[in-house]
């Protein structure tokens, strides 16, 4: 196995890590980091890509964005408001110090700016699942 390859399949391992921690972590993006996970897969380890794909929590974010070739408005208007809404909750009732409560606003306001201008907005119109 090559050195490139080694850092690749490393970087889309760590990224794997953060987009899992994205699900239950409110401010944290999931989808960018899971097809970034992908996209560092797909480019040095065939199995692991197939593994990703396959897996049923991870691969319906990964198959959606290919399919529709971004998300919808309504997905992501539904996924920004659910994440601020989360982040609010955190932060009024979980956390209790200042600095985490702003590092988790700043993880939702870079959520918000990935959500909104990195990720392709499908003109695919959708009757369920927005």
């Amino acid at each position: 196995m090559t050195l490139s390859k080694v850092v690749l399949i490393s970087l889309g391992t760590i990224s794997l890590a953060i987009g899992i921690i994205g699900l239950v972590l409110p401010g944290l993006p999931t989808t960018p980091f899971l097809l970034l996970t992908a996209g560092l897969y797909l480019r040095s380890s065939d199995r692991l890509y197939k593994k990703v794909i396959a897996s049923k929590l991870i691969g319906p974010y990964i198959d959606g964005y290919r399919t529709n070739k971004g998300m919808t408005r309504n997905q992501k208007i539904y996924s920004i408001l659910l994440m601020w809404c989360m982040i609010a909750v955190s932060c009024i009732v979980f956390i209790k110090g200042f600095i985490i409560e702003i590092i988790v606003i700043f993880t939702g306001v870079v959520g918000t700016l990935v959500m909104g201008f990195v990720i392709p907005t499908s003109d695919r119109s959708q009757t369920s699942g927005d």
